[in-house]
């Protein structure tokens, strides 16, 4: 699709994907959701796309929040029906078949910590911060936040965060288990990278369900999870994928997945 916002291309098995307001510092207003959401689903239906990277366009900014400029103006229904488009596209990276990995490149506030907390893996620059403001606007999270970040790190780090409002560095984060890794800025795109290439050698449907089992097992109990998780091990020995894996490491060869 032809996005004014959203800049995205693929190479080697990487969809890279970027929020492109740096004039906002990124931020997400209704028209930059539903074209994220429309650029990620062309990317879901896209072969040759096998792994997702999505960062923020500039130095300053992965992205700095929700346009507070479009929200001011929003009714009580309106503003539902914002909370709700931010929603369904959180969700929708959360049920991706290919992993998303955040380039947290900056400010990751609000809307902007919603969409990293909505990728499988985030890595970040040593110049990122984090947070959630929206009590300080007199808000609370909207696109999920509230679930996502207290599932993640526990409720009493979440509500610590989200009921301060205030913003944590990158090494907090961290600690906290929010972001995977940090590193500078200069490497952070070499970074992910080469996380993204790694993960895109592997088998298709292997990552796929791996995905899957890990994202849909946390809303079961252990014992669901674990019945779960087999019954997916079955299904990928009826594909051409695990027959090629395990051959190719037999014959002491590289595997070429195809995703069948």
């Amino acid at each position: 699709m032809d996005a004014k916002n959203i800049l995205h291309e693929i190479n080697e098995g990487v969809a890279l994907v970027t929020v492109n307001r740096p004039e906002s510092l990124n931020a997400l207003n209704s028209q930059v959701l539903g074209e994220l959401e429309c650029v990620l689903y062309e990317i879901e239906q896209e072969s040759r796309a096998q792994v997702v990277i999505i960062t923020g366009a500039g130095e300053k900014a992965f992205v700095a929040g929700a346009d507070i400029k479009e929200m001011a103006a929003m009714t009580s229904y309106q503003g539902h029906q914002f909370a709700l488009q931010g929603q369904r596209l959180m969700l929708f990276m959360e049920k991706m078949t290919k992993p998303v990995i955040a380039a947290v490149n900056g400010y990751a506030l609000g809307g902007g910590l919603e969409l990293a907390l909505a990728c499988d893996v985030i890595y970040a620059s040593e110049n990122a911060r984090f947070g959630f403001p929206e009590v300080t606007l007199g808000i609370i999270p909207g696109f999920g936040g509230t679930q996502n970040l207290s599932r993640l790190i526990g409720p009493n780090r979440a509500k610590e965060l989200v009921l301060s409002g205030r913003m944590i560095n990158a090494q907090k984060a961290l600690a906290w288990g929010i972001v995977n890794e940090v590193c500078p800025q200069a490497e952070l795109t070499d970074k992910v990278t080469g996380l993204a290439r790694e993960i895109a050698r592997n088998g298709r449907l292997g990552v796929c369900y791996a995905k899957n089992a890990i994202v849909n097992g946390l809303n079961m109990s252990k014992e669901d999870g674990f019945r779960y998780e087999s019954s997916l091990f079955g299904v990928l020995f009826a594909t051409e994928d695990q027959k090629e894996g395990m051959g190719a490491f037999v014959e002491k060869r590289k595997a070429e997945f195809k995703g069948r």
